[in-house]
């Protein structure tokens, strides 16, 4: 016997409370030699706090993420290099692979599903378990990677997401992580605001505006303008 969980989405309930997910635990062999990796990849260091020689807890923030990771001494059970499919959303897959290649980290090329096959001698990922080379032909959001691991083998991976799916982000909240994000999205807008002007055949005085509508439609994954 089992049972299903249904969501109650009523408007009428009382207010929902917010629960922001915030930590990942990382399961490490070397403490310092885990700082050092993850400190060379540019991520903010938050904390490294010890009590004795029992316990210690470091925290990394990645750059414009929400969420942080923690390893340390005697803060998990799990074994070393245990923990895969860490995902890390970027807008520009090849711009964050050649910034890690840059700081000397080993990450695999980019590459894509082959058709959601979920049966191969690849690791596992979202969207299938064989790779193949090169980025999603169609340029589609969530289907081009890159790996790379932490010197535990705990594994990662670069997702690229340029639209998210509809109702992911609510309609009228706009935000960018960080410079790098905003610029690629003015880029695509850019892009997308040339076919406009092609199609229409003369110039568009209010593209500000244009640009606007765009990239909130693109973020919350509705209908873009034309």
């Amino acid at each position: 016997m089992s049972a299903q969980f249904k969501p109650n989405n009523d408007a009428t309930n009382a207010a929902r409370v917010d629960m922001k997910f915030e930590i990942v635990v990382i399961p490490v062999s070397d403490v310092d030699r885990a700082k050092e990796f993850y400190g060379s990849l540019g991520w903010r260091l938050d904390a490294d706090f010890a009590h004795g020689d029992d316990w210690r807890v470091i925290q990394f923030t990645p750059p414009g993420s929400g969420c942080s990771i923690i390893f340390g001494k005697n803060v998990t059970a799990a074994a070393p290099g245990s923990v895969q499919g860490l995902y890390l959303i970027v807008s520009d897959i090849e711009a964050a692979r050649k910034e890690l290649l840059g700081r000397g980290v080993k990450i695999s090329e980019v590459f894509h599903d082959a058709d959601g096959v979920y049966a191969g001698p690849d690791e596992p990922y979202l969207f299938g378990r064989r790779r193949v080379g090169a980025p999603d032909p169609e340029h589609r959001s969530y289907r081009s990677y890159a790996s790379f691991s932490d010197p535990d083998g705990n594994g990662w991976l670069f997702q690229e997401v340029t639209t998210r799916l509809p109702g992911r982000i609510e309609s009228t909240t706009t935000t960018f992580a960080s410079a790098n994000y905003l610029a690629s999205a003015l880029r695509r807008a850019e892009a997308a605001h040339a076919q406009h002007e092609k199609r229409t055949g003369q110039r568009d005085a209010n593209w500000p505006e244009w640009y606007a509508a765009y990239m909130m439609a693109e973020q919350a994954g509705t209908e873009l303008p034309t």
